[in-house]
C-alpha cells in the first residue's frame, strides 16, 4: 500500500471549510483534473497522466462529521481511498488530505508506477487544499 498524506492550516471555521469539501463538484475540479462529474455519492474523474488517460469512479462515505471518504469503486487501482479529515474550531482548522493506494501491475503495467502516482496524486492534493486557502482568504 502506497501513501500520500499533507496536512494544511485554514484561517476558517471548521464548519465552514467542511462544506467546502462537501462541495464535491467544486472541491474535486480544485484538483485539476481533466474532467469530473458527480452524481449523487458518485465522482467520477479523468484525468491524463503523461500518455494514459485515466477514468476513475469514485463513491463517497463519510466515517464521521470530521472525515469526507472517497473510494475507488471501478478505475486502474487495485484499491484507492482518500481521506479528507478538517478539525478545529470557529476561528481556524487544519484539514489533512491522505491517500492510499495499491496498484494493479496488470492494468498499470509499465506506463505508470507508484512514484509518478504519489507525484501526481501530491500535486492534486495541494492544488485543493490550496483552493481553500484561496477561498477563505489565506491563500497559499
Amino acid at each position: 500500500m502506497n501513501t500520500v498524506s499533507l496536512t494544511r492550516s485554514i484561517d476558517g471555521s471548521a464548519d465552514a471549510v467542511r462544506d467546502a469539501v462537501g462541495d464535491l463538484q467544486a472541491f474535486t475540479e480544485a484538483a485539476g483534473f481533466d474532467g469530473v462529474t458527480v452524481e449523487d455519492d458518485v465522482v467520477t474523474i479523468t484525468n491524463h497522466v503523461g500518455l494514459l488517460e485515466i477514468q476513475l469512479e469514485l463513491v463517497v462515505t463519510r466515517d464521521d462529521p470530521e472525515t469526507l471518504v472517497l473510494e475507488q469503486r471501478d478505475g486502474i487501482f487495485e484499491s484507492m481511498t482518500t481521506w479528507y479529515t478538517v478539525t478545529g474550531d470557529t476561528e481556524s482548522c487544519e484539514v489533512t488530505a491522505e491517500t492510499e493506494f495499491a496498484l494493479d501491475v496488470a492494468i498499470v503495467g509499465q506506463v505508470l508506477d507508484a512514484t509518478v502516482i504519489k507525484r501526481q496524486r501530491s500535486t492534486e492534493l495541494t492544488r485543493q487544499l490550496d483552493w481553500l486557502q484561496e477561498r477563505f482568504g489565506d491563500g497559499p
